[in-house]
Parts: structure tokens; C-alpha cells; sequence
């Protein structure tokens, strides 16, 4: 009778602690060196072992912190009113946001005809990640118009939030006018930021929102990492083209 292969006994025995619960979802397995040394293996049959985990849908890697457990898909809402601080809280997850760049520049021809402006009008770009308990979930790109805003960019490096940061550039209230769903893969940058391979799945948003006036106020652009977010889309919006 042919022996199991050493990786695939550190995979089994690693599958069934996963189950019993001894590891939760969102939890950080043993690092490579700390499972050699419980196994007396080398770092290459261990990381054999966490490729087959990750093949069966049970983790995956972060690059640079590790490999954890895949938890349980974070249901977010896409509606008239899309907050993403609001949509964490309410599935129990703690939101966090991390700004990569904020800029303003002219704009280009899409982002112009979105927000109704003149092409090469300024405009105020806001790109960040958003976390769920401090796991990458989404990249995101928010277009603004400055004239319109010219303070915007100030209230969003304060605030971090584009709720509050237009509440205070006299913006009380916005809803989606639009939203565009597209199924993409990551690019190697994508990849990177968001602690997944290049290739895997994504889901992007492409949206509009306007004022209570109806002008356009956010041309927004966001990937969703695939096994970390599930879009929950209403009524309203699943009309939408």
C-alpha cells in the first residue's frame, strides 16, 4: 500500500484543526519555519502542504504577513446610498481606511463626461485601500470636481471619510446614480496592495453620485477582492445598465 505523501499528512492534519476550530476564520496559521519544526519537515514540504490549502479554498497568503483562514464573505450593499463605514459596521466588521495618494489634475475624457464638466477640468483624486478587520478587501479610486470643491482635498485628508469630508465641503447628502459591476482579475500592482495573487479574481464598480440637486459630485471607481466580499445589489440598482 503506498505511503501518503509527507505534505499531504501536514495538509490533512492542518484541514482537520481548521475544522475542529482550533484556527477561526481570519486567524494566522504557523509561520513556514514554526510548521517545519512541528513536523520535523523542511520549509519546502510545508509550503507544499499550505498550496494545497489554499487550492481547497481554506486560506490564503498575505504577502509579507502570512497565511490566514479564509473568513466567511463580508456581505456589502450596493444602493441609492453606497457608505462603506456604514456597510462593515452592519456586518459586525471593524472599517478602516489607508489613503495611497491625493492628488489633484486635470481630467481625463471619462472622468469629465461622468462628472459633466469640460475635459482637462481640475479635479481632486482620492485612491486608498479600505480594510476589514485590518484585512485588505478593496482598492479605490473617487473623482471630484474641484472647482466646484476646492477645498475637498483638505477635509479628505482630515477625515479620511468621503461622507464627512463632503459634508464639510457643503455636500450634506449624495445617493448612486449609477453603479457598472465588471468581473476583472488582479494586475500585478492590484495583487500586490491587496495581499492576493495576480490573477485572482476581482469585482469592480464603476459609479456615479450626485447631490440632492442631482449634479454630479464622485465619479468612483472600486476592486473588490472576489473572496472577500459579496455584493449585495437592491432593487434599484440592479436595474441599472
Amino acid at each position: 500500500m503506498p505511503k501518503t505523501p509527507v505534505w499531504r499528512a501536514i495538509a490533512t492534519t492542518l484541514t482537520d484543526e481548521i475544522a475542529a476550530g482550533h484556527y477561526r476564520p481570519g486567524d494566522k496559521l504557523p509561520t513556514e519555519a514554526e510548521l517545519a519544526a512541528r513536523f520535523g519537515v523542511n520549509r519546502h514540504t510545508v509550503r507544499r502542504a499550505l498550496s494545497d490549502l489554499s487550492d481547497q479554498g481554506l486560506t490564503h497568503a498575505r504577502r509579507g504577513s502570512g497565511v490566514f483562514v479564509l473568513a466567511e464573505p463580508t456581505d456589502y450593499r450596493i444602493g441609492k446610498r453606497v457608505r462603506f463605514h456604514q456597510n462593515l459596521t452592519e456586518a459586525g466588521r471593524m472599517p478602516t481606511k489607508r489613503v495611497l495618494t491625493l492628488q489633484t489634475r486635470p481630467s481625463d475624457q471619462d472622468e469629465a463626461a461622468a462628472l459633466q464638466m469640460p475635459q482637462g477640468a481640475m479635479v481632486h483624486v482620492y485612491e486608498g485601500l479600505s480594510l476589514s478587520d485590518d484585512t485588505p478587501v478593496a482598492l479605490f479610486r473617487s473623482v471630484f470636481p474641484a472647482e466646484r470643491l476646492p477645498d475637498l482635498d483638505r477635509h479628505l485628508t482630515h477625515f479620511k471619510s468621503v461622507t464627512k469630508a463632503l459634508r464639510a465641503a457643503g455636500v450634506s447628502d449624495y445617493t448612486r446614480a449609477s453603479t457598472r459591476l465588471t468581473a476583472k482579475t488582479a494586475t500585478a500592482t492590484q495583487a500586490l496592495q491587496l495581499g492576493i495573487s495576480e490573477g485572482a479574481p476581482i469585482l469592480r464598480t464603476v459609479g456615479i453620485n450626485v447631490d440632492m440637486d442631482g449634479q454630479p459630485v464622485e465619479f468612483g471607481h472600486t476592486w473588490f477582492v472576489g473572496d472577500r466580499i459579496t455584493l449585495v445589489l437592491d432593487d434599484q440598482v440592479a436595474g441599472n445598465p
